[in-house]
């Protein structure tokens, strides 16, 4: 763990003082804790902060594992409601302590089912800071894997109103520029499921004005007329309230997790960033709304992807400014941004001043290709000290043992400036990435595929006009001051055009073929057939329902939204902007009702719908189900029911059976009344669909879940996929015994109980009659 350019750079940075320097080293070498969070807002968020209070931290406090104590979870000081935890034990100590191993079977089944996520600290930092409200506009511009996104979902549904909370009247669109990482996004809305999240596939520096339709009210940037550019007339635009820019980074800041960047680390990985992170930046300042915040954060410690970004976009946009925070999360330990900083020229750590000195250190030949621009320097004397750096946050491993990170709040200010650009900027702004810039978001390069000299190579966009020429003017820009009866083009109108964004491979043309995305009219039989079986009340936003096929029938799942996300789907052209998602699943189809036998032996055919309510949108649905058609029951009912698949209703105990028996067949919500004598130690009430079927009943949640709820409930995962597991142990134990008296080995048996918990990670755990296959992907 050395690298000499890595030390001499930061040092030259002075990123911290000379007496800090060997501590902060020093802990870049040490293994980076576990961390992960629980998910606020759900109905078992204090139940499983109690879990891991009162149950698995006295278990783990006396641990001593190979003569060496090992200390138990501990919560993070500054995480709002005790709900951030870190512990620091190894993959052995949790693969070979008994107690450990239980705890980390209680992590990886409850961060499946979304009840905890595994993050590192630093990264649950920007979404504290954007300060999400029920009521807002959110965009997470370069949201893969997806943990970020979730703490924003959670919220956008925090409302005390039940109704509110189910649907919030805000919306979330998560973006993220890679297609198969969007899939990541998709996984985290299934564990929290929003009718006001949308997943979209862009390039986010090109991201379009999206529009919300025809407003005869212009109110909205306080002018009387306005043309937007790509929008039709008196169309209103889309402006968030609150937009994330997590954007792509070196990562050096994530060196204690990725040990292989102290073999990579140059400075010309952050020097080749710089205007990608710009035009991000750029490009969400343009989408806010007046009042609005932006986090812009990365987990690298360089300032010229962080300080040096940050100038820049203030220097370009007049009507924005740092928000001080230094009274926000009191208990965490921070440095102010830096106000000096000198870029590297090349990998040899030739230092320059300033950027007219670089310029003159070039042979005259090759200035018109100088690798970087004026914008990798600090602004010059008096602008510098007007932009307040030092509002920025810089967190570093030694202080908190965490990660590095960087953190810097935007706000537009209230009064609406229309913010001149130079054609410089304009083009930057609408500029594509090539092949080299096209990161995973957030992702460091440990292995550079395209040659050692591609990684410190900068866009060739952005060399060609670097020397020379200041990337912005380097005096402060004015604002327009158009009048009321103006018809304003502005920073707002530019929009790039989307032709140039990432397309599917195969395509012959600019558009993407994705299933589109069609409302149901709410009075069609289907929607009143799944309301009449759901006993959904006539309040429930029926309108909003949509389904994903071409023709618009209702095919094999049916969605919600809010009235909010209903807007940008039906009034944007969604053959040039990639939508992965829209809104939650609640109705699916079942397909084997109408096979179903009755008691007579005739064919049944469900009264009203084919369509069952699932586990994902009970969420949404539940404050709309009339309460007179929940059923009740105790943890004795739930334990037959997480027991088998399809348990027999002569199984259950009588007084639920004689509930249910009289019911016609269907789906059903059951409401487990809070019951700590019943078998398990059900400590708060839950609510979750059943299927009956003529003879036997199911409990409509997968297998991963009914194991969460189990150990959860009963202490022990008493599901059938459970009981495989246990028992392919114990034929692995019994083989072992025998190769010890007979010396012959026995068929290899593929089991492994134990999996890592990983941020963004997709835990699978599938159960068949002969092999138990475990597989985590690593997301992050």
């Amino acid at each position: 763990m050395q690298n000499a350019r890595f030390e001499k750079y930061y040092k030259t940075q002075a990123i911290v003082t000379d007496g800090e320097w060997n501590t902060l080293l020093e802990m870049c070498r040490e293994p980076l804790p576990t961390t992960f969070r629980i998910a606020a807002g759900k109905e078992n968020t204090q139940v499983l902060k109690s879990a891991v209070e009162k149950t698995y931290v006295p278990q783990l406090s006396n641990v001593i594992f190979e003569d060496e104590t090992i200390g138990p979870p501990r919560p993070l000081p500054w995480y709002p409601g005790g709900l951030g935890w870190q512990f620091n034990v190894t993959k052995k100590v949790l693969r070979k302590s008994p107690e450990f191993k239980k705890f980390h079977s209680f992590l990886v089944f409850e961060t499946d089912v979304g009840n905890i996520t595994r993050q590192e600290a630093v990264s649950m930092l920007p979404p504290l800071f954007l300060d999400v409200q029920p009521q807002h506009k959110v965009m997470d511009m370069c949201a893969a894997p997806g943990s970020k996104t979730s703490q924003l979902l959670e919220f956008l549904h925090s409302s005390p109103n039940a109704t509110a909370a189910s649907i919030p009247k805000g919306l979330l669109i998560a973006n993220d520029s890679d297609y198969k990482r969007t899939h990541l996004l998709i996984h985290q809305s299934a564990r929290l499921p929003s009718p006001a999240m949308l997943v979209t596939n862009m390039d986010a520096s090109n991201y379009p004005t999206l529009s919300l339709g025809i407003s005869d009210d212009l109110s909205f940037l306080g002018r009387k007329k306005m043309k937007m550019k790509g929008l039709p007339p008196g169309s209103e635009p889309l402006l968030f309230d609150r937009i994330l820019a997590d954007v792509p980074c070196s990562g050096d800041g994530t060196i204690r997790k990725n040990v292989g960047i102290w073999k990579t680390w140059n400075p010309m990985d952050g020097n080749g960033l710089h205007s990608l992170q710009l035009r991000i930046l750029l490009r969400a300042m343009r989408m806010l709304a007046s009042g609005g915040q932006i986090v812009y954060s990365t987990c690298s410690l360089n300032p010229v992807e962080n300080e040096a970004v940050i100038a820049e976009a203030l220097r370009t946009v007049r009507d924005f400014e740092l928000v001080d925070t230094s009274s926000q999360l009191p208990a965490l330990s921070r440095r102010p941004g830096l106000m000096t900083w000198k870029p590297a020229a090349d990998r040899s750590l030739n230092f320059f001043d300033t950027y007219e000195a670089y310029i003159e250190s070039l042979p005259e030949g090759k200035r018109e290709s100088a690798r970087l621009a004026r914008s990798h320097w600090p602004p010059p004397p008096g602008i510098l000290e007007s932009l307040h750096l030092e509002r920025c946050m810089r967190i570093y491993p030694h202080l908190q043992d965490t990660g590095g990170f960087f953190v810097a709040v935007l706000r537009r200010k209230q009064k609406y400036q229309a913010p001149t650009l130079t054609p410089r900027a304009e083009k930057r702004a609408a500029g594509t990435l090539d092949d080299e810039t096209k990161l995973s978001a957030k992702k460091p390069r440990l292995n550079n595929e395209l040659g050692e000299d591609a990684v410190s190579e900068p866009p060739e966009e952005d060399s060609s006009e670097a020397a020379g020429k200041p990337l912005y003017s380097p005096e402060v820009i004015s604002s327009n001051s158009a009048g009321d009866e103006d018809i304003v083009e502005d920073a707002y109108d530019q929009d790039a055009d989307t032709s140039t964004a990432e397309h599917p491979k195969g395509s012959g043309d600019s558009s993407f073929k994705e299933m589109p995305y069609n409302y149901i009219p709410p009075d069609d039989p289907i929607i009143t057939g799944c309301m009449t079986q759901a006993s959904l009340v006539p309040e429930f936003p029926r309108h909003n329902i949509l389904t994903r096929n071409p023709g618009g029938e209702p095919a094999r799942a049916l969605y919600l939204t809010n009235d909010l996300v209903r807007r940008v789907v039906q009034n944007n052209d969604f053959a040039r902007i990639r939508l992965m998602i829209a809104g939650t699943k609640i109705f699916q189809k079942q397909e084997g009702f109408g096979k179903l036998k009755d008691s007579k032996g005739q064919s049944y055919i469900p009264p009203a719908s084919q369509f069952r309510l699932i586990s994902d949108g009970l969420p949404a649905v539940l404050p709309f189900i009339r309460k007179d058609s929940i059923l009740e029951a105790k943890a004795d009912a739930l334990r037959v029911l997480v027991q088998d698949y399809y348990p027999l209703l002569i199984a259950l105990p009588e007084e639920f059976r004689l509930l249910l028996g009289p019911k016609p067949l269907g789906t059903y919500v059951v409401h487990f009344k809070a019951d700590v004598n019943g078998g398990g130690s059900l400590t708060c009430d839950i609510f979750l669909p059943i299927l009956k079927f003529p003879a036997s009943v199911s409990l409509m949640i997968d297998k991963k879940a009914k194991s969460a709820l189990s150990l959860r409930v009963f202490g022990e995962d008493v599901t059938t996929a459970g009981r495989e597991v246990l028992e392919k142990l114990r034929q692995k134990k019994v083989a072992s015994q025998s190769v010890a008296s007979s010396g012959v080995a026995p068929p290899a048996v593929a089991v492994d109980t134990t999996t890592d918990v990983e941020e963004g990670g997709n835990t699978k755990v599938e159960s068949g009659p002969a092999t138990t296959k475990i597989d985590t992907t690593n997301a992050e």
